[in-house]
């Protein structure tokens, strides 16, 4: 079985999972509005790590002397110190594998003018997996807004293969004046907090974090584990950007891990829902196709805005957690749904004795994933 050795979370609300799941639950939100920033002329709505502390936590690891880490890649290695720590893990193992999630990289560097291998993938992973001693190649996942979930799902397979006893697995992006504006460019930010299903929705938020699960296999797990039981991903090739109208690759991909399983026992969905108008209607009806439109759906954008590659490791932290101490997280925004197929978002914190929880998201060029993880 493949369970959930250590996670880690640096974000807005905080630099661990501890930090994060405590100020989810206590209804904080690290959107605020910025004006000016990174030259972009228009002012948005953005959850941004504070640099100075970051910086000084990152400084507190002993980094080698003269070598320079990226903002992104200083982010990554702070998470994926704190999760490596948790799990007890021999980090530098020839049987640890790396893999490394992000949209966009060190793409500000663009802004500045600078075009070498530092604006590579494969050269902040492999100076991430550096850092800690591991000598093994790193892997690379980049597919749009599932980069997260597919990278969970890697290492679940590279575990299962036999290659890999352990998995470390960090899904990073930060924010750019390039980023920024080629969202704005898509009309797709929202000027308040977003409202994910809501009927007023009008745009998602965007977000900048780095979070690390460390996955494990083991031949028992302990009573409250969170195992990453099964995952698929579909790609229905709907369109560049848009999401299909009928939400193929989402309800193909949930089809397949919901195979042989009852509904009734999922405890809930934490969806991917941006509060753009296409993407959350379209969530809306895959679920209500493959007969999930009862059980509770939450989504945390309102929380941490949109953090892009790293919103699959995010968020399935963030919902492990919560399936660990039997609850539900509300949905902040949402009042009164706007989706063709209602679902049952969840506006307060409940409680739930069921084992399991569905997470599911979606991205530009058709890509879609689903992962499914059970409490032992």
């Amino acid at each position: 079985m493949i369970v959930i050795a250590g996670d880690s979370i640096v974000s807005a609300l905080g630099f661990t999972a501890d930090d994060n799941y405590l100020s989810v639950k206590s209804g904080a939100s690290g959107v605020k509005r910025y004006e000016g920033l990174y030259g972009v002329p228009e002012p948005f709505m953005a959850s941004l790590i504070n640099q100075e502390a970051l910086d000084a936590k990152f400084a507190a690891l002993n980094p080698p002397h003269g070598e320079e880490y990226s903002p992104l890649e200083r982010t990554a290695i702070l998470s994926a110190s704190d999760a490596i720590l948790q799990a007890g893990v021999n980090a530098a193992h020839p049987r640890t594998v790396f893999i490394f999630s992000s949209t966009k990289g060190n793409i500000e560097y663009l802004d500045a003018n600078i075009s070498d291998e530092r604006l590579y993938l494969w050269r902040s992973a492999q100076r991430i997996a550096s850092f800690f001693g591991n000598a093994n190649t790193p892997v690379v996942v980049s597919n749009a807004c599932i980069s997260g979930a597919y990278a969970l799902l890697t290492a679940r397979r590279e575990i299962l293969s036999g290659r890999y006893d352990c998995a470390v697995v960090t899904g990073a992006d930060r924010l750019s004046k390039f980023i920024v504006s080629g969202f704005q460019s898509f009309k797709a930010l929202s000027g308040k907090i977003c409202k994910p299903f809501d009927a007023a929705r009008d745009g998602l938020n965007l977000g900048e974090a780095a979070a690390t699960i460390v996955l494990q296999r083991r031949q028992e797990a302990t009573k409250g584990d969170i195992l990453l039981e099964d995952g698929a991903v579909r790609n229905d090739a709907n369109h560049i950007s848009g999401p299909s109208r009928t939400g193929e690759g989402l309800y193909l991909a949930l089809s397949r891990i919901m195979r042989g399983r009852d509904s009734a026992d999922i405890a809930f969905v934490n969806a991917h829902g941006t509060a753009t108008p296409y993407n959350d209607e379209m969530e809306s009806i895959a679920l209500h196709r493959a007969g999930l439109d009862a059980v509770p759906v939450n989504g945390l954008k309102a929380c941490f805005g949109h953090t892009l590659g790293a919103a699959g490791v995010l968020e399935s932290i963030i919902s492990a957690r919560a399936l660990q101490e039997g609850v539900i997280l509300p949905t902040q925004g949402f009042e009164q749904s706007g989706t063709t197929c209602p679902l049952a978002v969840t506006c307060a914190i409940l409680p739930t004795e069921k084992s399991y929880f569905i997470k599911i998201l979606s991205g530009f060029g058709g890509c879609n994933a689903a992962l499914l993880f059970k409490k032992a």
